[in-house]
């Protein structure tokens, strides 16, 4: 099979064009956030800072009322990720790469908790940018996970006609692909978050997973941390990450559903009989999950419009 004939079966157009819709969607989104929430946060800072050097003079040594007003100081600061470490100031949360992030964040339902849009306008976005956001993220992480799957159908179906050992071609190269997977989604992040963000490696395997499995707690979030200087180009592999983090994990836990329907079939056609296997595979048919490998199946090349 051709190299045309493989981006053929993996409707490559398709899958760019939403990948731009996708892309521009959430840039778009980090920008309106930015403006939103931008200037805000820069008044947030400017009055913070001040009341910062106004307890450090006037509380030389902290009563009870002082300790209120600097843990007061304290949480102000931590919503909008201003360090309160020296005299320097930052960004905050607010900036076009964290805002980008939180858009993402956002139509892939993330949500660490850590920054949230306290303006009305921003507020209201929201709601309307999840709303829309969140159905396109599904349909293009659903395209992109099965031009992944066609890639790897295509590659197996290369070496089974090569080895003739079909059972044994299609184990080794799921196995291939679990394995670059799990290098490139967590092994070569979790090195790249432990020395970035400090983390232990247990923890950083923790935050891949976490943040993967779309469960967000917020109790680790990269690129957050108001006392470290980020290089540029960190918010954008972060955001490259979770995309095609998600769509692989996705794709890996379809499988895995389709193992356990398959595993089920086989116990009920050992248990049941025949005719209680036709039924569950009548029901697998209905079933939109375990669909998705059987809608792929394209045997022939596609006829050019």
């Amino acid at each position: 099979m051709g190299v045309k004939e493989m981006l053929n079966l993996a409707r490559v157009p398709s899958i760019l064009m939403l990948g731009v819709i996708y892309v521009a969607y959430v840039l778009i989104g980090g920008v309106i956030f930015w403006k939103l929430e931008g200037d805000l946060g820069g008044k947030d800072l400017s009055k913070l800072l001040l009341n910062k050097q106004r307890l450090l003079m006037t509380y030389s040594c902290l009563n009870q009322e002082g300790l209120e007003e600097v843990a007061q100081v304290v949480r102000d600061a931590s919503k909008t990720g201003l360090s309160l470490k020296g005299n320097q100031t930052a960004d905050g949360f607010w900036k076009f790469t964290s805002s980008a992030v939180f858009a993402a964040t956002v139509v892939t339902t993330i949500g660490y908790g850590n920054m949230s849009p306290s303006s009305t306008a921003g507020q209201i976005f929201c709601v309307f940018f999840a709303l829309f956001g969140i159905p396109l993220n599904v349909v293009v992480l659903n395209r992109v996970g099965k031009y992944m799957l066609a890639l790897e159908r295509n590659v197996s179906d290369f070496l089974e006609g090569k080895s003739g050992r079909k059972r044994c071609t299609r184990f080794f190269v799921h196995l291939f692909c679990f394995i670059c997977g799990t290098v490139l989604f967590f092994i070569m992040p979790m090195l790249v978050f432990q020395q970035q963000e400090g983390w232990t490696y247990s923890q950083a395997i923790y935050y891949c997973f976490i943040t993967l499995s779309t469960i967000g707690f917020g109790d680790f979030v990269a690129d957050s941390n108001p006392d470290k200087d980020y290089p540029d180009w960190y918010s954008v592999l972060m955001a490259s990450w979770i995309f095609f983090g998600l769509a692989w994990l996705a794709l890996l836990i379809n499988h895995s559903i389709d193992i356990l329907e398959r595993l089920n079939s086989l116990l009920k056609k050992g248990c049941c009989g025949e005719k209680t296997l036709e039924e569950s595979e009548s029901a697998d048919n209905n079933n939109p999950d375990t669909q998705m490998e059987d809608d792929d199946e394209i045997k022939k090349p596609p006829v050019t419009e």
